[in-house]
């Protein structure tokens, strides 16, 4: 048991990315938290537009969470969910950072988006990634970043690094063929790898050719000033439409939780680490 004080401090929210799921992960707190349902049914109605699936079927786990284009929306409401059942307990985050499609809901809760604006993000992004689909795999290695890209440097851009999850943890996207040759090499080295059970390659190269689609998507689209500092994983900088583009193709790091300048839309200046 650690006994000691609290000190007082910013509220710092993190938001996962896909790969956090699993079946009937909404099922009991459907049930037993009226704020946890309420918060969903607002979520299924702002995703209706553009889903032809049952938001609570899917949290109950009667719905397919192999599909992208479920178990992104499906996380994203877990999240906003989760969210703001600390928030009826009186907890708000002071500091929001989101890791991959978790940006998402960390704009939406740091209130940088209305809900039917991060709805739609969510949905018409996960959709867009359905493009992709057979062209591309990513795997887990037990490997901290500098040393992934000397092990991928042989591919070029058939296989690159696609988040850092930690000192010790890196995934790497790319073709299936490149990502089977680096899983046996980093073997060969005695380096843990696995695949991840997806037939895309996000966050490489290859969602680039999303970019056009993306961003016609989400135009209109309005950001708004938010209550938290909003801190991304890729840039740091300022929400644009065109920031969901590059959050899918660019490398994310869970190390990494932005610059150290603030967002614009707040006067305050934050730092975040995840030592």
């Amino acid at each position: 048991m650690t006994t000691g004080v609290a000190r007082p401090g910013e509220i710092v929210m993190v938001f996962p990315g896909q790969g956090s799921q699993w079946a009937g992960m909404g099922a009991a707190l459907l049930e037993s938290s009226e704020v946890f349902a309420a918060a969903v049914a607002e979520c299924e109605a702002a995703l209706a537009p553009y889903v032809d699936w049952s938001l609570p079927a899917v949290l109950r786990g009667e719905g397919d969470l192999e599909r992208v284009d479920v178990v992104q929306p499906a996380l994203f409401a877990v999240m906003v969910a989760l969210a703001r059942m600390w928030e009826s307990a009186g907890i708000r985050p002071d500091v929001v950072v989101g890791h991959s499609q978790g940006e998402i809901a960390a704009a939406y809760v740091a209130g940088a988006l209305s809900l039917d604006d991060a709805a739609r993000v969510v949905a018409l992004r996960s959709k867009a990634v359905l493009e992709l689909a057979g062209a591309g795999a990513m795997a887990q290695l037990a490997l901290g970043e500098a040393e992934t890209r000397e092990l991928l440097r042989p591919w070029g851009e058939e296989a690159v690094v696609a988040a850092v999850n930690g000192p010790s943890a890196t995934v790497v996207s790319g073709t299936p063929g490149a990502v089977e040759d680096v899983l046996a090499r980093a073997e060969a080295r005695g380096v843990r790898g696995r695949r991840i059970p997806v037939n895309y390659a996000s966050h490489s190269p290859q969602v680039r050719r999303l970019g056009d689609r993306l961003l016609a998507d989400l135009a209109g689209i309005a950001p708004r000033t938010s209550s938290a500092v909003f801190h991304s994983t890729v840039t740091g900088g300022p929400w644009t439409p065109a920031a969901w583009t590059r959050t899918t193709g660019t490398a994310t790091s869970a190390n990494r939780c932005g610059s150290p300048r603030s967002s614009p839309r707040s006067p305050r200046r934050r730092r975040c680490s995840s030592r």
